[in-house]
């Protein structure tokens, strides 16, 4: 059976380090999403992205902020 479509928001990152620091700070401070593979309609640097719903995407941005990590490129996906 295939999983349906969604809209997400996908960061991207430069580096494996900031993937892992972004997964245990949206962990801590309850930021929906999770770690994906890089979908193949975009490129990064690492091979991890961070995938969330839309509707998280001012949290997300809000906790690159805080733990000052720049993601390498946010996406607005159908995945």
């Amino acid at each position: 059976m295939l999983r349906k479509k969604e809209p997400r928001v996908v960061a991207t990152f430069r580096t494996t380090t900031a993937a892992m620091q972004t997964e245990q700070a949206a962990r801590s401070q309850a930021v929906p999403g999770r770690l994906i593979p890089v979908p193949r309609e975009i490129t990064a640097g690492c091979g991890l992205a961070w995938s969330a719903p839309p509707e998280a995407e001012d949290a997300l941005r809000a906790l690159f902020d805080r733990i000052g990590v720049a993601p390498q490129d946010i996406h607005h996906l159908t995945i």
